[in-house]
């Protein structure tokens, strides 16, 4: 259902993402292009548990436009589930999060996600009353993220029902973000919370040049800036220290050192003489 891994080192103040199950649901969504923005957006973040309550199209998971923004996240579609009430939805699930720009009254406390995303796998959420949860009540948790449709947001009836009201730090003026958009903020946040995939380095690592290729490197270039007139032997001055500093700090590959050596290789093979202009005749 969600994704599993290991949360962080400490496992006595930081719950493993094993022990997290996710679902991402969307109530009353109209539009289909955002079930599919939503299905790919779950899936770049490596989520694939997607409930639709009650959307405008039965058919949403079929339509044109929904395949066509998932752009292959087909399998989060495939195992969506569309069901008439919240109820259903929320079923297996123990801590709700609601997202919404602004807080509602009388509803759940309204922080940014990363800081929650904090104190749930910390096991420092506090309950409504004040009193922080038991560490058992915080393990083998199913985490909801509900969104509301997208002319209306999310019903207070429904924000009041979960443990917090996510909201994402935004422009104050212009904080309304696409439902597509405002999943993937949500999902690469607790993705990151949960531990986040590598970076993907190059598949080989560059090799420096030692201390000998470098030197024979700058006699090649000394005799290729001598040939072209830059490099005065008489007056030499500091330039070919100061390119070896410029060369130390670069520090080059083998390959770059290839590069500059061809450079030089081509700056001291001898040039053709120049055409002469052709004379006419009258």
């Amino acid at each position: 259902m969600g994704w599993s891994g290991d949360a962080g080192s400490d496992n006595t103040d930081i719950l493993t993402a094993s022990t997290m199950q996710t679902r991402f649901i969307l109530i009353n969504t109209s539009h289909a292009g955002n079930v599919g923005a939503a299905a790919r957006a779950m899936k770049t973040m490596g989520f694939d548990d997607l409930v639709l309550v009650a959307p405008r199209w039965a058919n949403v998971l079929n339509r044109e436009e929904t395949i066509q923004r998932a752009s292959g996240a087909l399998d989060v579609l495939k195992n969506a589930r569309i069901v008439d009430t919240l109820d259903e939805a929320l079923e297996g699930m123990t801590h709700l999060c609601a997202t919404a720009m602004t807080p509602r009254d009388f509803g759940p406390p309204t922080t940014t996600p990363r800081k929650h995303f904090d104190m749930l796998l910390k096991k420092e959420l506090l309950a409504h009353d004040g009193q922080a949860l038991e560490a058992e009540n915080a393990c083998n948790t199913g985490v909801a993220f509900l969104f509301g449709s997208e002319r209306f947001g999310m019903r207070n009836e429904d924000v009041y029902r979960c443990h917090v009201c996510l909201s994402i730090p935004s422009n104050p003026k212009f904080g309304s973000l696409n439902l597509g958009a405002a999943l993937q903020v949500i999902a690469y946040d607790w993705r990151e919370a949960l531990g986040a995939y590598p970076v993907q380095a190059a598949t080989d690592a560059p090799v420096l040049a030692d201390a000998a290729q470098v030197s024979g490197m700058l006699a090649h270039l000394e005799q290729a800036l001598t040939q072209i007139g830059f490099l005065d032997p008489q007056s030499p001055k500091k330039l070919m220290p100061r390119l070896n500093q410029l060369f130390n700090r670069a520090q080059l590959t083998q390959e770059e050192i290839h590069i500059l050596r061809g450079m030089a290789k081509m700056m001291l093979k001898p040039q053709p003489p120049s055409a002469s202009g052709a004379s006419s005749k009258d």
